[in-house]
C-alpha cells in the first residue's frame, strides 16, 4: 500500500491571488492613488504643499463630525442629528462671544453642554423607549435645526450685527478662539481626536465592549456587558464630537450661518461608511473614517481645480464614491 510522504502532507498550499479580496482591502486606498494621479496631470499645482494642507484643513471638520458617527456605528446605531448638533453648537459659540460677551472657555463650555443634552435626549428615548435609532435621529434631526433657527431668529450671527432693537452688537470674539480654525490648529485637532478614539476603540476594553454589542447584543448582555450603558455613552460621544465639528467651523469662519453644518452630514456618513472596509477592518474604524474623509476631499478639491461645473460635481462626485465602495464592499463570497 502506497504511503503518503508526511513531509509533502504538511506543507500548505499556496493560495492564488484574490483579486476582490485584494480590493476589498485595498480599494479605497487604490481609488484615492488614482484621482491623485489624475488630477495632478489634468493641473500639477494640485500636488503642490500648500493644496495638500488645504485638503487637510477642508475634511478637518467632516474628519471630526464623521468620527461622532463611526462611534454610534460601533454598538450597530446611527446617529443622523450630528449635522444639525454641529450647527446648534456653531451658534451658541458665536451668540456666547457677540451677544453676551463671554470668554473662550464659557462659549465653548455652552456650545458642548447643549450638544451633550441632545446626546442624552437621544439616548433615552433609543434605550428606554426602544424607538430605532435612525427614525429617533432623523427627527432629533428636524428637532434641533428647529431649535438652531429659533435661537437664531433666522439670521447669521456676526460680529456688529443689528440686534432686534436696533442697535449693534457690541460683543468680540476672541483673538485665541479664532486660531482654532486655522492652519495647523485646525489640521492638529483632527490628528488628535482620530488617534485618540482609534486607541479607544481598538486598544480598550470599552472600546472593544462597543464593537461586541456593536456586533451581537445578545452575546454581549449573556456576558455581562452593561449594553445600555455603552449605548448611551456612544451618543454622548458623538454628541460631543459633533459639538467640536461645530465649534472648530465657527472658528473657521468667525460667524454662525443658517444651518451651517447640515451640509457636513452626507460627507461625513460617506467617510465612516467607506472606511468600514480600509486594510480589511469590516467595522467601523476611526483610521478608516479618517481615510473615508481623505478620499472626498481629494475628490471635492480635485474637482474644483478641474472648473467642474457646480451643477455637475455632484454626478461626478457620487459616482466615484459608489465606485469606491464597489470595490471596498465587494466580497467574492
Amino acid at each position: 500500500m502506497k504511503q503518503s510522504n508526511p513531509v509533502h502532507a504538511n506543507i500548505p498550499s499556496k493560495r492564488p491571488f484574490d483579486l476582490f479580496q485584494f480590493l476589498y482591502r485595498y480599494g479605497t486606498i487604490l481609488t484615492i492613488f488614482i484621482l491623485i494621479i489624475v488630477f495632478a496631470l489634468s493641473n500639477p499645482t494640485f500636488i503642490q504643499g500648500n493644496n495638500l494642507i488645504n485638503i487637510l484643513r477642508s475634511i478637518s471638520i467632516v474628519t471630526i463630525i464623521a468620527i461622532g458617527i463611526t462611534i454610534s456605528l460601533s454598538v450597530n446605531g446611527f446617529d443622523l442629528s450630528v449635522g444639525s448638533v454641529a450647527s446648534l453648537s456653531n451658534a451658541i459659540v458665536i451668540s456666547m462671544f457677540v451677544w453676551f460677551s463671554q470668554n473662550t472657555f464659557i462659549a465653548i463650555l455652552s456650545a458642548v453642554a447643549a450638544s451633550l443634552i441632545v446626546g442624552a435626549l437621544n439616548s433615552f428615548i433609543i434605550v428606554k423607549l426602544k424607538v430605532p435609532d435612525m427614525l429617533l435621529t432623523l427627527a432629533t434631526m428636524f428637532i434641533v435645526q428647529g431649535i438652531a433657527l429659533t435661537y437664531t431668529r433666522g439670521a447669521t450671527i456676526s460680529q456688529n450685527m443689528v440686534m432686534p432693537d436696533g442697535t449693534f452688537s457690541t460683543g468680540l470674539i476672541s483673538p485665541a478662539f479664532e486660531k482654532i480654525g486655522q492652519v495647523p490648529w485646525i489640521i492638529i485637532i483632527m490628528v488628535i481626536v482620530v488617534a485618540v478614539v482609534h486607541i479607544f476603540l481598538t486598544y480598550t476594553k470599552h472600546g472593544r465592549y462597543m464593537y461586541v454589542i456593536g456586533g451581537n447584543i445578545e452575546a454581549a448582555r449573556l456576558s455581562g456587558i452593561p449594553v445600555n450603558k455603552y449605548k448611551v455613552a456612544a451618543y454622548l460621544l458623538s454628541g460631543l464630537f459633533a459639538a467640536i465639528g461645530g465649534i472648530v467651523l465657527a472658528s473657521r469662519v468667525m460667524t454662525a450661518e443658517i444651518n451651517a453644518g447640515a451640509p457636513y452630514l452626507m460627507d461625513a456618513v460617506a467617510a465612516a461608511f467607506i472606511g468600514f472596509s480600509v486594510l480589511g477592518a469590516g467595522k467601523p474604524n476611526a483610521f478608516g473614517t479618517f481615510i473615508g474623509a481623505v478620499l472626498i476631499g481629494i475628490l471635492q478639491n480635485g474637482l474644483v481645480m478641474m472648473s467642474v461645473p457646480y451643477y455637475a460635481m455632484d454626478i461626478v462626485k457620487g459616482t466615484v464614491l459608489a465606485f469606491a465602495l464597489a470595490l471596498t464592499y465587494y466580497k467574492q463570497k
